[in-house]
C-alpha cells in the first residue's frame, strides 16, 4: 500500500504503469504495449511520469535508468489463484459490512473493465479502498485529525461478470489534508486495484468525482500530463445507476491498454 507524504495509506496518485503486461491469458496489454518479452522501458515515455513536477515524494521513489520488463517465470504465474471462491456476498457493499450504518452519502460505483478494443475483460479481481466521508483511513499510520466511523472499513471487492462489469456500494470519501506542501488537501477518490488470477498481475488506479474544486490544486491528479487521460480518471454521473431514496450513482470504466487507457500508478 502506497503512502503520501504524511503517511496516510493511499496517497499515491496515478503515476505510471505496473511491471506486468498481462491481466489475465487473453487480455490486453496495458500502457507498456506489447512488451511482454524482456526489453527496456524509458522511464521518459511514461505518462504519467514516475518523477512528477510538485509531488516530492515521487523524486525520491522514480527510477533513474531504463526500467527492465521481466517476463513472468513459471512460479509466478502458479501462485495463489485469486478468483470468485475467495469474495464474500457483502464484499462489494462497504456499508453493510458492519452492524451499524456508516455515516456518510451512500453512494453505487459501477463500471465496465475492457481492454484497448473494448473487449470486455471478465472474471477479474477488482479491490476498492479509501477514506471515510471524514477524510481518514481505517489505517493505523492515518493521524489525521478526524473521526474514525466504526461501522465503515473502507475497503471492498469482487470479480468482474461475463461483460466485465462491477458494482460496490460505499460511502462518498472526504478529503484529507497531506504532507506535500502548505495548505495541500487531496480531492475525494477512490483507489482501485485490479488483479488478474494471481497477485502478480495486478494494475491500480484511483477515480474522482466530476467537479471537485481541489483538481487544480492537487500535484499527484496533475501529474497526469493528457488532459484526456486525466478525464478518465473523473467518474460520470448516472442517473440510472442512482437508487431512488437510498444513493446516488457513479460510471467508473478501466480500460486497460489500448491508445486511451485509465492511467495507472507504479505499484510499489
Amino acid at each position: 500500500m502506497d503512502h503520501d507524504e504524511a503517511g496516510r495509506p493511499g496517497g499515491a496518485g496515478a503515476r505510471g504503469a505496473t511491471d506486468r503486461a498481462d491481466l489475465a491469458p487473453g487480455a490486453a496489454r496495458h500502457l507498456l504495449g506489447d512488451k511482454t518479452a524482456l526489453g527496456e522501458v524509458d522511464p521518459r515515455t511514461i505518462d504519467p511520469p514516475y518523477d512528477a513536477p510538485g509531488y516530492r515524494s515521487s523524486t525520491r521513489r522514480s527510477p533513474r535508468h531504463p526500467l527492465l520488463v521481466l517476463p513472468p517465470s513459471v512460479a509466478e504465474r502458479a501462485g495463489p489463484l485469486l478468483g470468485e471462491g475467495r469474495v464474500g456476498p457483502l464484499d462489494h457493499d462497504l456499508t453493510r459490512q458492519h452492524p451499524g450504518e456508516p455515516i456518510g452519502e451512500r453512494i453505487v460505483v459501477e463500471g465496465r473493465l475492457s481492454d484497448g478494443d473494448g473487449r470486455p475483460i471478465a472474471g477479474q479481481l477488482i479491490e476498492l479502498w479509501q477514506a471515510n466521508a471524514a477524510g481518514r483511513y481505517a489505517h493505523h499510520v492515518d493521524d489525521h485529525r478526524a473521526p474514525l466511523d466504526p461501522n465503515f472499513s473502507g475497503t471492498g471487492r469482487c470479480v468482474t461478470g461475463p461483460d466485465g462489469r462491477y458494482r460496490f456500494v460505499t460511502i462518498r470519501p472526504g478529503e484529507y489534508p497531506w504532507g506535500n506542501h502548505h495548505n495541500a488537501w487531496r480531492p475525494a477518490h477512490l483507489h482501485f486495484s485490479v488483479f488478474g488470477r494471481a497477485f502478480v498481475d495486478r494494475l491500480v488506479t484511483q477515480m474522482y468525482f466530476p467537479g471537485d474544486p481541489l483538481f487544480a490544486y492537487d500535484p499527484i491528479f496533475n501529474s497526469v500530463n493528457d488532459p484526456i487521460a486525466r478525464q478518465a480518471m473523473v467518474a460520470a454521473f448516472d442517473l440510472r445507476l442512482t437508487e431512488p431514496a437510498f444513493a446516488l450513482g457513479y460510471r467508473f470504466d478501466i480500460v486497460v491498454g489500448g491508445p486511451r487507457p485509465t492511467p495507472l500508478e507504479d505499484e510499489r
